[in-house]
């Protein structure tokens, strides 16, 4: 099959608030282009590490926002830097970028001078609050978008202080949303012959998908907080994740026309004689929430929460499906990697490592096309690994060149 992408190129100039759209493009088929600075990019160093060994060739958040891409160094900031990325930018269909607004421009580099160089090109700027308004200048990072954006505030227990994911969930966000921006201005291109400039703010990306908040404001003039507005008035204080043998399942006490659920629940209790009269008495088809009080919630949750322990992920799982009520496993990686519908799709791919003389397992296609190929082509590059193939091969330096802007710092 083809690859959607095969006979385009990116020169991906971003830092982590853009990788991902690069890599999302090269998964594709585009042939990425990864631009670092002399010695590499910063993010480089962060970890965690391949064996928990501090090394900017050893990134696991490297590895992973990477794959798919080759790799050269150049220092866009001397005049013989950015000539030879004018270069590339003829021989380019899109450009990623993460720099502070100004900035491409203070070098001569902005999109209006590359449009003048390469009409059709497509430059995607990914910046935390834009290139215009009050905070265009603003720092950020991922916590601090998630917060600026309304996610941060719905995230957690709703007794505790809003929590973040472990991921940088709006890095991924941001890419995946900027990669979709760049195939539509690819498409205006087809037609018009012209490229175009995209304003990403990861603000923005953030909150654009949060439409649920915003209407509960919009409509009701009420905050959603944590968990919700329907959450709030679940029993158990909005207690969703139960403790089992082997980890932990979601499941939510229902009542009123979903009450048959907790029915189907606690008619299995009763047959491992693990329900209390009390608990089998119960019409839970005509429960209201608003009659409970915090004693009964208390003392039915003890039931539930004695009889999820007695139980496996596995068999709550298999009974939830058999007996109709709605349970799901929290499944963390070890599961995710043994879980038998992602193999059965084929999701999990492992990518050769000849550096480290390992191969290592990674997320694979996140959908499947029947007419076209995602593919993971290759691990991340090494610091400047593929310098003399882009430089000499394509560019027609000689290896004598090389070395004299290795030595003046422009590579």
């Amino acid at each position: 099959m083809e690859q959607l992408l095969g006979s385009y190129r990116v020169l991906d100039l971003s830092d982590e608030k853009g990788m991902f759209c690069g890599k999302t493009l090269g998964d594709f088929g585009a042939d990425v282009i990864k631009i670092e600075p002399p010695g590499g990019s910063p993010a480089r160093n962060i970890g965690p590490f391949y064996h928990d060994i501090p090394d900017p060739e050893k990134s696991l958040f490297w590895f992973a926002y990477n794959s798919s891409k080759r790799g050269i160094t150049l220092n866009i900031e001397t005049s013989d830097g950015q000539e030879i990325l004018k270069r590339l930018v003829k021989t380019a269909d899109f450009v990623v970028e993460t720099s502070t607004p100004g900035y491409m421009e203070s070098l001569g580099l902005s999109y209006g001078n590359m449009s003048r160089i390469n009409p059709g090109i497509i430059v995607c700027s990914i910046t935390p609050f834009g290139q215009t308004g009050p905070y265009k200048d603003y720092k950020s990072s991922d916590l601090i978008a998630s917060a600026m954006g309304g996610l941060l505030y719905i995230c957690g227990d709703p007794d505790r202080p809003p929590v973040r994911t472990n991921a940088d969930i709006v890095y991924c966000l941001a890419g995946v949303q900027s990669a979709m921006a760049m195939i539509f201005a690819h498409h205006y291109r087809r037609h018009s012959g012209e490229g175009q400039h995209i304003d990403v703010s990861l603000q923005e990306c953030v909150t654009n998908i949060l439409w649920h908040t915003q209407q509960y404001w919009d409509l009701e003039k009420e905050v959603v907080t944590r968990l919700g507005k329907y959450m709030k008035r679940q029993p158990h204080n909005g207690r969703v994740n139960w403790a089992c043998k082997d980890g932990s399942v979601s499941w939510q006490m229902h009542t009123a026309y979903t009450g048959d659920w907790t029915r189907h629940l606690v008619e299995w209790m009763a047959e491992e004689d693990m329900a209390s009269d009390e608990l089998k008495g119960i019409p839970w088809e005509k429960i209201d929430y608003d009659e409970l009080t915090q004693e009964q919630i208390d003392r039915w949750g003890d039931e539930f929460a004695r009889f999820f322990l007695s139980k496996t992920k596995a068999d709550l799982m298999e009974q939830s499906l058999r007996r109709e009520f709605m349970l799901f496993p929290c499944n963390n990686m070890k599961d995710c990697v043994e879980d038998e519908q992602l193999a059965a799709r084929g999701f999990w791919v492992e990518v050769d490592h000849p550096e480290l003389e390992d191969r290592i397992l990674y997320p694979g296609a996140p959908l499947l096309l029947n007419e076209a190929q995602w593919s993971m082509s290759r691990r991340a590059p090494l610091i400047g690994e593929h310098n003399e193939e882009v430089y000499i091969s394509e560019l027609g330096f000689s290896k004598e060149q090389l070395v004299l802007l290795k030595e003046g710092n422009v590579i």
